[in-house]
Parts: structure tokens; C-alpha cells; sequence
């Protein structure tokens, strides 16, 4: 069973206007007299300083985010003490109508160069405070910080920010995400998949599948296959699937993602754009052929690809995202995870504001926008709901 695109966009960009230079370097001092550096690097220098993050996700490139939010003005910070990198977080500045008022978004961010260190949530302390102090206190911006998800439903992030007077705002309709752990042997994981998925897996070892990875030209393959997919299927997508492509032109060292075929004979019947660097791998794109259900395709191509992640990463994780509440996909990413990994809440955007007029203009744009993309998607569910019927009664 494939995994559907998903989206990620709980808040989306709106467009804006340039805005004045970012002032940079500067060091802030906080309550511990701790010296925080911090500057803006330009977009391809940022995508391979923060490749070997283990925080790094495809939020927080460069290169995805100009294709994905594009008139949205980005800046990309890196974070650092004593000369040594800690982090970064990639800006998103959203300037209102009218001027009234600026939101700087940090979406799965920001994120740490070394979850592991002992002093990591310190560090993530200080980032979180440079960004108040110079987006807040010193532009007069709300600052809204979209945590990533964690292995918990109290998200040490989130409460980070609440502590720091963030305020919660809107969230995603469904924010359930699933995360497998990469990191055993073959038995262990097989024994600790759900039973029905190990079931289904076992019968794709028989069926005469092929697993492969492909070089980043070959994301032409990947893109008719999802198109053919997406004709067949009339399913709503607001997965930013036309990111694929400048993803895949990535250079090397920087944390392009990696390209997965399962092939049966000579036809490819299932693939996947994966996001493999830092500590957690993510499901990015999937596509699928008619014949991939009866073969069990997607139950093969995501066992070699956490097979392969075990064996060609860094990664702990997988998150596999969220199922935009079809049941289906819930049977399918809960029987993954099993019982070795988690299943955890996306936290909703916290906001942060001094000025009122910045708290109040921003907080009301991210309603007005929830409200508009709920009713796009009621109009367009119902308008591929008729599309479907009209296909059955044709093939009736």
C-alpha cells in the first residue's frame, strides 16, 4: 500500500515584500551571560553548512523551501558560540497587507547541529532567545515557531516556547505523525511490525519484487509514475510535489534526498523520494502503478528503504508524516511503527509578539488563512468526489 503525499503546511506563506537588511553578525547576552553569534548565509552556502545537522529536515533547506514558498523572502541563520556551530533556523518573513505587520515563521525549526550533546536543550534555549531578541525586540515581528514532532505527547520544544511566552496557535487537522525506528536488525524490526503488516510484507518477499535505488537523473521516472498515480487516483495534493525536481538537482554535500524503485520484471511499479540526512529520515513522495496493491509494493519498498537507512545513514528515524485522516493509511503507518517507534502530536505554530498591533494582525492572518484552506479543501473533496462517481458510471 503506498503512502499517500501528504502536506506539511499547517501555516502557509503568504506573499510579502523585501525586507530591510538582516544585520549581521551580532551576539546576544542572555540571563547566564552566555555569547550567542549568528548570521545569515546565502542559500546554497546554507544547504551544505547545515547537511550534517542532525536536526537538518527538507523544511529547513534552502532549496526547498524558495520552490515550495516562493515570494516569501528567506533567511537563513546559523547559530554559533566560540567559533563552533550550534544550530540554525531557516526565517520565512511574511509581511502583512498594508505593511501593518511581519511574521518571521521557523517551520520544524530551528534545529541543533548535535541532538546528543548533554547541553543540547540549553543550546536550543539560546537559539530559541537570539531569535526573540532580534526578530522580536528588535524588528517589532511576531515570531511563530513550528516545533517538529517528538517521541511524546508533551513536546519539550512547545513547552520551551510556552515558558518564553509563546502563545499556541493554529495547528493541523490531523497532527498524528508516525516515526519508525531504523535502527534494528531484521528480525527485530520484523517481529516488531504490526501483525497484519508483517503478514503483508511477507507475501511481497514472494512476488518477485526488485529494490533499487536510482541516481537523482532519474527523478523523470519518479515524476510519470506520480503523474499516471494522480490521474488514476483524483485524490487532492498539496504535498509541494513540484519541489521534487530542483530538490533532486541539489548538488553533492548538500542533503539531497535519495531516489527508491521497486520494480516487477521490467516495470517500475512503486517509488519513493526519501529525505535521508541528519538523525531522522522523512517520507517525502510516493508514487505508485496499478499493479503495486495486489504485489504489495509498499510494503517492500519501505522495508528496503529502512533497511537501507540502517545501513547507508545517520538516521534513527523515519517519520512517514500523517494521513489527512484516511483510515487506511492509519492501519498502514500504525502496523509500520509497531512497537518500535512512536506515535506522536505535531505541536500547533507558537507565536510570540511584544507589540500588540504585530500579535493581534498576526494571529488573525494565520485564522483567516486556516478558515480559506479549509474551505479550498471541502470544495475541492467534493468536486473529485463527483469526478469518481462520474468515472464509475462510465466503467459501469
Amino acid at each position: 500500500m503506498p503512502i499517500r503525499p501528504q502536506s506539511v503546511a499547517a501555516v502557509m506563506p503568504m506573499s510579502l515584500t523585501s525586507q530591510p537588511p538582516f544585520v549581521a553578525p551580532r551576539t546576544v547576552v542572555d540571563e547566564r551571560a552566555d555569547i550567542l553569534d549568528y548570521r545569515v548565509l546565502d542559500g546554497e552556502e546554507w544547504d551544505r553548512a547545515i547537511a550534517g545537522f542532525d536536526g537538518v529536515c527538507q523544511e529547513q533547506l534552502f532549496a526547498y523551501a524558495r520552490l515550495r514558498w516562493p515570494g516569501v523572502a528567506l533567511e537563513p541563520v546559523l547559530f554559533s558560540q566560540g567559533g563552533r556551530a550550534l544550530g540554525g533556523a531557516l526565517v520565512m518573513l511574511q509581511r502583512l497587507p498594508l505593511g501593518l505587520a511581519t511574521i518571521a515563521l521557523v517551520k520544524w525549526g530551528p534545529f541543533l547541529a548535535d541532538n546528543r550533546a548533554g547541553a543540547a536543550e540549553g543550546r536550543m534555549a539560546w537559539i530559541i532567545d537570539t531569535l526573540v531578541a532580534e526578530y522580536v525586540d528588535r524588528r517589532g515581528m511576531m515570531v511563530s515557531i513550528m516545533p517538529k514532532v517528538e517521541a511524546s505527547e508533551d513536546n519539550r520544544v512547545a513547552a520551551m516556547l510556552a515558558e518564553r511566552g509563546f502563545r499556541p496557535g493554529v495547528g493541523v487537522k490531523y497532527p498524528l505523525r508516525y516515526v519508525v525506528d531504523v535502527t534494528l536488525d531484521d528480525d527485530t524490526r520484523m517481529a516488531a511490525f504490526g501483525q497484519k503488516w508483517r503478514y503483508n510484507l511477507r507475501k511481497s518477499l514472494k512476488a518477485g519484487l526488485d529494490f533499487e535505488t536510482a541516481a537523482p537523473h532519474e527523478v523523470e521516472r519518479f515524476m510519470a509514475l506520480y503523474q499516471a498515480m494522480s490521474e488514476r487516483k483524483l485524490f487532492p495534493d498539496f504535498s509541494g510535489i513540484a519541489t521534487v525536481e530542483g530538490l533532486m538537482a541539489m548538488p553533492e554535500g548538500t542533503a539531497r534526498p535519495e531516489l527508491f524503485f521497486v520494480r516487477h520484471g521490467e516495470k517500475t511499479v512503486a517509488g519513493a523520494v526519501i529525505f535521508t540526512a541528519g538523525d531522522t529520515a522523512c517520507y517525502l513522495y510516493g508514487a505508485t502503478d496499478d499493479a503495486a496493491l495486489d504485489l504489495r509494493a509498499g510494503y517492500f519498498l519501505h522495508w528496503h528503504i529502512i533497511r537501507w537507512l540502517r545501513d547507508n545513514s545517520r538516521a534513527k528515524l523515519y517519520d512517514l508524516g500523517g494521513t489527512d485522516g484516511f483510515a487506511g493509511l492509519h492501519q498502514f503507518k500504525s502496523g509500520m511503527v509497531g512497537e518500535a517507534g512512536h506515535i506522536s502530536p505535531l505541536p500547533p505554530v507558537m507565536n510570540h509578539a511584544t507589540h500588540w498591533r504585530a500579535y493581534a494582525m498576526g494571529t488573525a492572518a494565520y485564522k483567516g488563512r486556516e478558515i480559506l484552506t479549509r474551505s479550498r479543501d471541502a470544495v475541492l473533496a467534493a468536486r473529485l468526489d463527483l469526478q469518481r462517481r462520474f468515472k464509475r458510471g462510465v466503467k459501469a
